[in-house]
């Protein structure tokens, strides 16, 4: 066997998998991918020519680069030779091996249906297959070896024991091994969903809602529950564009137990963009539905967070074996019964993994899920597929991600539908071009689900439905341009009922006037602007108490960090008029994690406005009134974290704008819960923003939609939108396409389009290409096109030993100590007449209190609490970093 084999060279190597059988090619597949998916080389590879890849390009290359390496273990020619040196022999020498080789050699001869199934066509069989192959070795690798299937002709070793250091497994019998744990656990797959905690027979659920502004809840429960056995077969793709405020998350859970089997009962993870929303949804199930722990899982980016957003004094007891799976800042809450079973064998030794699977609902940042298709390389797939094999999915504001990332939001929905998911979409502003690209990624992943596990022979037809406050409507849908024309006649229904909604906001344009393109200028031009429109707000926009002082509570929001704590700088040396005082607070993603929590904290106490007379009850508010001043703004500079996650309701805001997204999302921040219509503007945009008053030729840009090859025709908001697409702020750009007098909109769609469904150049990789062309058996997508691609990051704790001592900027070494880090240095601050800090934030208090709380060391405290994660561009490596304990960390303009 050995001499038939072709030997690569160090010029010459070819694809081994070209003319071998299909069920021969899937087998070599899954040997050379189960450690990491195979990936182009050069990187520069077309995708004109993917279907010939496997075939004509898959070489040595695509494997491993070492012996291209020019390092300084350049490969010579004896290492070439020696990669097909087998000294001790191979496995074939094995009896062992032999047998079971010749064991599962008849069965194949028996199973002609596996020449059908064994294919790499087959994505659904090819990929679980891929599943049980991991997850057996990772299994398998953990154990103690087995004696009995070792052959002393074998002197080959595995692997190793990781305490000991000896050697543990041999070669033959580690090969015998994975083979036999893949094959039980192939098996046992089908019946994993039937072995894991369900919810089943929940009052809170059933419970026709009462209150008129929820009764479309009850409409959307009765189709959902129409479609229960339907949607077993067909799969279900469902859109819920229910207005803010009208109860979208707790109808998402009710639809995805109407969907299922009471007897079986529901399981459903819901995915969000941030961990701050993570928590909130988590809460507000569990308070709304009467969840526990014992039912609901939440998985947040860290214990820590999760620990200062509910001052939770629990200490996170997971031990280090808990980590195998899932990096040491991965965090899972849940304290129900996990699986039984054959599941309980494989995950007893994982108990974050076994959490994440078990619980019936879980809510989760959408990174933990994420892994299922971008995981290319050791064991990340395994928690996020056994999680989407075994439960629907709700996908909770899919059009916040940034358009690069909608790539790998289509991977993971098509997975979904291959894996037997039904999906549910939540957004009010989900614009159509994302629709499209989301159904025809579900449909064709549904499409191998029923090849594989279906009736194969039945026409391809979706269940659809479409819900929000006006009613509900379901549809089965077989191609894509029907889906379109559904869901097209769903929006144009909805759009006629939106203008009748109450006007909250009511926009303006504000001029900037910059004389100069150079930074101090358009800083200081800006902070004018700012200051002017701050106050002609709070004359419209106030609360009056009754010994006659006045209050209002502001946002402005600008798009980029620095910009933001220049521009707060200037706003803070400007006074205010006689008998006005403002008190300002500057929010972005830039403070330690524990000031952070405790802005957070502040902010959310002062705008939460159910009951508005409450407002005089806030400490900082009672403060003011002491003073002499009569007028009091409160404001909060902040950047786009004031966009999503927050539940503000603020009485006037002004935005240096972006994007349509961004302006429609700011706009619901203003008025949310009083619902107070104004009569006069309360919403001020900038006409220009920062970029543009720069000159920059791509100015609405990170964040925003502009690029080289989708350029806005001016910058000037008075060219971009007409008057009626300002004064009046909802979701009709974002969920229609082709409005008149929409520029900004127009370019959103367009890149959109471009991004999901039709690029351009045929080689360029849009999201669609992951189902039109035969790539999920490499990691190309996932390189072109990553999830989150940022630039580099360093974590940085802002650290104290003991209490007087001054905080210091430090990195954590390799061995869990932390140094000095250097290149920060303290920002000066000047505050004029009438301006003082909101929230003088002492950084030493708040972890003080958290030492107390916690009953923990100051120094493990600024561990654990003061970490800060900051992007550094190669461009700024050199560069130093400003600190102000009220402006955050930022650099230099």
């Amino acid at each position: 066997m050995l001499k038939a084999l072709k030997m690569d060279r160090a010029e010459w190597s070819n694809s081994p998998l070209e003319k071998l059988p299909p069920v021969a090619r899937v087998v070599a597949w899954l040997m050379l991918s189960h450690h990491r998916l195979p990936q182009p080389h050069p990187a520069k590879t077309s995708l004109l020519y993917s279907e010939g890849w496997i075939e004509k390009q898959l070489n040595a290359d695509w494997n491993a680069l070492n012996h291209k390496s020019t390092e300084k273990h350049q490969w010579k020619a004896r290492d070439f030779k020696n990669v097909w040196a087998f000294p001790h022999g191979t496995p074939l020498r094995s009896q062992t091996w032999r047998e079971k080789a010749r064991q599962i050699g008849k069965r194949i001869r028996n199973l002609p249906s596996l020449l059908h199934a064994g294919s790499l066509d087959n994505l659904f069989t090819l990929h679980l297959a891929r599943l049980s192959l991991m997850l057996a070795d990772h299994v398998y690798s953990s154990q103690p070896a087995y004696l009995a299937w070792q052959d002393d002709a074998v002197p080959c070793w595995a692997n190793s024991d990781r305490q000991s250091g000896q050697l543990k497994q041999k070669l033959d019998e580690h090969n015998v091994g994975v083979a036999h744990q893949a094959l039980l656990m192939g098996r046992s797959l089908p019946a994993l969903r039937r072995s894991l905690p369900a919810i089943a027979r929940h009052k809170t659920f059933r419970e026709r809602a009462k209150e008129p502004r929820f009764h479309w809840q009850n409409k959307a429960w009765d189709v959902a529950s129409s479609l229960r056995e339907k949607s077993t077969g067909q799969g279900f793709f469902g859109i819920n564009m229910a207005s803010t405020g009208c109860g979208k998350t707790f109808a998402n859970a009710r639809i995805m137990y109407a969907l299922s089997d009471e007897h079986e009962g529901c399981r459903f993870s819901v995915a969000l963009g941030l961990r701050t929303l993570t928590l909130q949804t988590g809460q507000a199930l569990q308070s709304r539905l009467g969840l526990d722990d014992d039912t609901l899982a939440v998985v947040t980016g860290a214990a820590a967070v999760k620990e200062l957003y509910q001052g939770n004094d629990a200490e996170d007891t997971s031990s280090a074996s808990d980590e195998t799976f899932f990096a040491s800042h991965h965090y899972v809450h849940y304290k129900g019964a996990t699986s039984s079973g054959i599941a309980q064998q494989w995950l007893a030794k994982e108990p974050a993994l076994n959490r994440l699977v078990s619980a019936p609902v879980l809510v989760t940042t959408i990174d933990h899920l994420m892994p299922a298709t971008e995981g290319v390389r050791g064991g990340r797939q395994i928690p996020a597929m056994l999680r989407l094999m075994t439960s629907d999915l709700v996908l909770d504001e899919p059009d916040d991600f940034d358009v690069d990332d909608l790539h790998a939001l289509c991977r993971l929905v098509n997975w979904a539908g291959m894996l037997g998911s039904r999906v549910l979409l939540s957004s009010a502003t989900l614009p159509p071009a994302l629709t499209e690209a989301l159904f025809e990624a579900y449909r064709e992943g549904r499409r191998a689900w029923q090849a594989a596990c279906g009736q194969s022979d039945r026409p391809m037809s979706i269940c659809c439905a479409w819900f929000d406050e006006y009613g509900a409507q379901s549809q089965d849908v077989a191609d894509d341009a029907q889906f379109r024309q559904a869901h097209g006649d769903f929006v144009t229904q909805r759009i006629k009922r939106l203008p009748d909604q109450p006007r909250l906001r009511l926009g303006k344009l504000a001029a900037v006037e910059a004389h100069a393109s150079r930074n101090a200028d358009v800083v200081s031009t800006l902070a004018q602007t700012l200051h002017q429109q701050m106050f002609a707000l709070h004359g419209h926009h106030r609360s009056t108490h009754k010994s006659g002082k006045t209050v209002s509570f502001g946002l402005v929001r600008m798009a980029n960090i620095n910009p933001l704590v220049a521009v707060a700088q200037a706003l803070m040396a400007l006074p205010s008029p006689d008998n006005y005082r403002i008190h300002y607070c500057v929010y972005h993603s830039q403070h330690p994690l524990a000031v952070r929590a405790a802005i957070e904290k502040r902010l959310d106490a002062a705008f939460t406005r159910h009951e508005p007379e409450r407002v005089w009850q806030l400490p900082d508010v009672k403060q003011a009134l002491t003073s002499p001043e009569q007028h009091h703004l409160f404001v909060v500079l902040g950047t786009s974290v004031l966009e999503v996650g927050r539940d503000f309701d603020a009485d006037w805001g002004i935005i240096e704008p972006s994007s349509m997204r961004s302006l429609i999302q700011f706009a619901g921040r203003i008025q949310r819960h009083r619902q107070i219509v104004p009569e006069s503007e309360n919403l001020v945009i900038l006409e220009r923003n920062v970029r543009a008053l720069r000159g920059e030729k791509i100015a609405y840009c990170r964040p925003g939609f502009e690029t080289e090859q989708h350029l806005l025709p001016h910058h000037d908001l008075h060219e971009l939108l007409s008057e009626e697409g300002y004064r009046t702020l909802n979701a009709i750009p974002r969920i229609v396409e082709n409005l008149p007098g929409n520029a900004l909109a127009a370019l959103e769609h367009a890149r959109l389009r471009a991004a999901l469904l039709d690029g351009g150049d045929k080689s360029d990789a849009v999201a669609a290409s992951w189902w039109r062309l035969p790539l999920t058996w490499n990691g190309e997508l996932q390189r072109r096109t990553p999830f989150r691609r940022s630039s580099p990051q360093d974590t940085f704790f802002l650290s104290m030993e003991d209490e007087g001592d001054e905080p210091e900027f430090c990195l954590m070494q390799e061995n869990g100590v932390l140094k000095p880090a250097g290149r920060f240095c303290e920002k000066s601050l000047s505050m004029a007449e009438g301006v003082e800090p909101w929230m003088a934030i002492d950084y030493g208090e708040v972890l003080q209190a958290l030492a107390e709380t916690k009953q923990m060391e100051l120094g493990a405290v600024s561990r654990r609490y003061g970490e800060i994660t900051l992007r550094v561009s190669r461009e700024e490596e050199t560069e130093q970093w400003l600190y102000h304990s009220m402006l955050g960390v930022s650099r230099a303009l």
